[in-house]
């Protein structure tokens, strides 16, 4: 017999999946792949960073986030300044196209999950609040910063 918590985690995951889909639904136009719009996320929550700095935030080997920083710098979606105290470094930053597009972005998804959420009841409400507070702990990495 499967134990409650394994059923629950089963069960979430399916949820987690099935919201998931609906959400990348509201983003068929979109011109930034979703590897590409959570790397411009973390710039936008915790700044300018150095491709390393960035690749381990969002848990990607730093090669790869080498490509994803260059496409967005083509796009203009990025900026990439020399950094300060290391000739060898950049620092990566959002650009104002990158707001834009991120701004975007959150439009098309909340404006779906805002006509969904309106339905439910205050009580139903609250739960996922609470709900949204424990999800933010658990993808926490160790170093207390959400993962993308």
């Amino acid at each position: 017999m499967i134990s409650d918590t394994r059923a629950l985690a089963g069960d979430l995951a399916l949820a987690v999946v099935r919201l998931t889909r609906h959400l990348r639904g509201r983003r068929s136009n979109s011109r930034v792949s979703l590897t590409q719009l959570s790397a411009m996320a973390t710039l936008r929550q915790e700044g300018p960073m150095t491709p390393g700095a960035l690749a381990a935030r969002e848990r990607v080997q730093p090669p790869s986030m080498t490509r994803v920083i260059a496409s967005l710098h083509e796009m203009g979606i990025v900026d990439r300044t020399p950094h300060p105290t290391d000739g060898r470094q950049v620092i990566v930053a959002l650009s104002e196209a990158g707001y834009e597009q991120l701004a975007e972005e959150d439009e098309a998804r909340e404006v779906w999950l805002t006509e969904r959420l309106e339905h439910l009841d205050p009580g139903s409400l609250e739960t996922l609040r609470g709900a949204v507070r424990i999800f933010t702990e658990l993808v926490a990495d160790d170093k207390g910063h959400p993962s993308a």
